[in-house]
């Protein structure tokens, strides 16, 4: 599995579990929710950075 297929991996299995967080607790901003989606910005960071690097840009 290449870098960027397991970011992508990563970025749904934490998009899921932010999505079932949010059902849970129905409050954005419960701090469970909060880091849920700080760790998802931060794969997703990843994901565009490594993007950004291999299209040059």
């Amino acid at each position: 599995m290449s870098e960027i297929e397991r970011i992508l991996q990563k970025i749904t299995e934490l998009r899921k579990e932010l999505e079932n967080l949010i059902e849970q607790k129905k409050n954005l901003l419960d701090p469970e929710v909060i880091v849920a989606s700080q760790m998802l910005d931060s794969i997703l960071n990843e994901y565009n950075k490594i993007i950004k690097n291999k299209t040059g840009n």
